[in-house]
C-alpha cells in the first residue's frame, strides 16, 4: 500500500481548529490569530468563487473573519467542524454581497429610468395645445369682423389700444368697447368662468 506524501508541514503539525476557535471564543487573541492564518486562504477562495472580483472578495473575507471573532462563542462543535462553520459563514456573506450589489444596481437602473422619464407627456401636451388653438380659432370666427380685427391686433400682434385704433381708423373708445365685447364673447365661447 502506498503512503500519502505530504508537502510542507506534517499533518500532525496542523493546529486543532476547533480548539483554537474555542479559545478565541474566550477572547484569546493569539488563538484567533492562528485561526486567521489557517482559514484565510480557504475563506478567500470560497468568497472569490462566488464574487469573482478580487477587491470585493478580499473585503468580504475580512468581514467574515471579523464575524468569526465576534461570533466564535456561538460555534458548536457538535453541529460540524470549525472549518465548515467558517466556510458556511463565508459563503453566506458572499451571497449577501451579490444580492446587495444586484439590489443596488436595480435601484440605480430604476432611478436612471425615472430621470429619463419626462415630467409630462409631450404628445398629450401637444395634442391639448392644438385642440386649444383650434377652439380659440373657432371662437374667433364667432366674433364680428371688427371685434376679431381688434382682438387679433391687440392680443396676437401686441398692439396697444391706441395703436389698434390708429390701425383700424376708429376712435379709441370704440376700440375699447369692441375689445371688451369681443373678449366677453370669447370667454363665453371657450367656457371660461369669470
Amino acid at each position: 500500500m502506498m503512503e500519502a506524501v505530504h508537502i510542507g508541514r506534517h499533518p500532525d503539525a496542523e493546529p486543532d481548529l476547533e480548539a483554537l476557535v474555542g479559545r478565541a471564543a474566550l477572547g484569546d487573541e493569539s488563538a484567533f490569530a492562528s485561526v486567521y492564518d489557517v482559514v484565510m486562504g480557504p475563506v478567500l477562495g470560497t468568497v472569490r468563487a462566488v464574487l469573482r472580483d478580487r477587491a470585493q472578495s478580499e473585503e468580504v473575507a475580512q468581514e467574515v473573519l471579523v464575524e468569526v471573532w465576534r461570533t466564535a462563542p456561538r460555534y458548536r462543535p457538535d453541529l460540524g467542524t470549525a472549518i465548515n462553520w467558517i466556510l458556511t459563514l463565508a459563503h453566506r456573506r458572499a451571497i449577501d454581497r451579490v444580492r446587495s450589489v444586484e439590489a443596488s444596481t436595480a435601484r440605480e437602473r430604476r432611478a436612471a429610468q425615472l430621470a429619463r422619464t419626462p415630467e409630462f407627456d409631450e404628445v398629450t401636451e401637444q395634442v391639448e395645445a392644438r385642440l386649444e388653438r383650434e377652439q380659440v380659432r373657432r371662437c374667433l370666427r364667432t366674433l364680428t369682423e371688427i371685434q376679431r380685427q381688434a382682438v387679433t391686433l391687440a392680443y396676437y400682434r401686441g398692439l396697444t389700444y391706441r395703436q389698434v385704433a390708429e390701425a383700424l381708423t376708429v376712435p379709441l373708445g370704440t376700440v375699447k368697447t369692441r375689445l371688451r365685447d369681443g373678449l366677453i364673447r370669447l370667454r363665453d365661447c371657450l367656457g371660461v368662468t369669470a
